[in-house]
């Protein structure tokens, strides 16, 4: 890997089919542009069809030539999620990659409409259900893969299975960083299940760093949107930037199953993409298994034979 990979730097994706959730601002319009001017056909999976629109508008403008497609996606509700595989089998029966990349950060104490803690259930019980899924469909490609965006603040997470939806005790900063720990264990599972299974699926993870995205003026905090405001203008890269490792981690060739991907430089906060290191907690497979396990119950999904 070099240390100035770009997206400029992406193989062609003619022919291939890309699904990004959270697809219409940060992170995730930054990843369908690329994938797009590199000619791949983007399902732009978004909570807001309005929004949605605008995104694609503003594609269509940068991108000429991009092929997109706008499909209503709700990661809070295993309904929605549902629905929206069952369109995508009909419209492409093979999906060459999957970047499980929306989510939302730090948020009041809520509940989903399928009852779990808003972030969890958001950020991975949403992404496991919509992977589940889709699986199927990868497997059918030439050489698929799912690229899961975790966070640094995974570090902060503590995943504790006795009160999983921390209804006992509730933070919004440590639900967040629960959901993005939740986010590797899934992705480092899921790969040795795909490996242990003779799949030809990749599961990748990557971070952006810090990252000047919407999301952080979505806590619900006017006090912390302030501040952070005030730090993406001043230490954050633009999502243009963020985006370069779930990027890599999607189309570059030297990846391997089970890796994970984020910027190269003083603590992983700027820069342009390479391989990083997760904590210990993140690599616990007793604790993988386990969020396996109730994630296959609460959704009631199970990786496909």
């Amino acid at each position: 890997m070099t240390q100035k990979w770009t997206s400029n730097d992406m193989p062609s994706l003619e022919g291939q089919v890309w699904v990004v959730t959270g697809a219409n601002s940060g992170l995730g319009l930054e990843s369908s542009r690329a994938l797009a001017l590199k000619g791949a056909t983007v399902v732009m999976g978004c909570r807001d069809p309005q929004r949605a629109q605008g995104a694609a508008d503003e594609l269509k403008k940068a991108v000429p030539t991009a092929k997109l497609e706008l499909e209503t996606l709700d990661l809070a509700s295993l309904k929605s999620i549902e629905a929206f595989a069952a369109r995508l089998a009909t419209a492409h029966p093979v999906i060459d990659g999957l970047i499980n990349n929306a989510g939302v950060m730090a948020l009041p104490q809520g509940k989903t409409a399928d009852g779990f803690e808003t972030q969890l259930g958001t950020n991975h019980f949403g992404h496991f259900a919509l992977t589940m899924r889709l699986l199927p469909s990868l497997e059918k490609a030439k050489a698929p893969r799912v690229v899961t965006v975790s966070s640094n603040m995974h570090k902060g997470g503590d995943l504790r299975f006795d009160d999983l939806m921390l209804e006992k005790s509730y933070s919004s900063w440590g639900a967040y960083g629960n959901s993005k720990l939740a986010n590797l264990l899934f992705a480092y599972e899921l790969a040795r299940k795909l490996q242990a299974a003779g799949k030809k699926t990749l599961s990748l993870a990557a971070h952006p760093g810090y990252a000047s995205t919407s999301l952080q003026g979505k806590t619900g905090s006017k006090i912390q949107t302030f501040f952070m405001d005030i730090g993406n203008a001043i230490l954050a890269q633009p999502a243009a930037m963020g985006a370069l490792p779930q990027l890599y981690a999607a189309t570059a060739s030297d990846v391997q199953s089970g890796q994970y991907f984020g910027p190269a430089g003083f603590m992983e906060m700027k820069g342009p993409p390479r391989r990083v290191d997760s904590n210990d907690r993140s690599k616990d497979t007793a604790a993988a298994a386990e969020l396996w396990k109730i994630s296959e119950k609460l959704t009631g999904l199970t990786f496909p034979a």
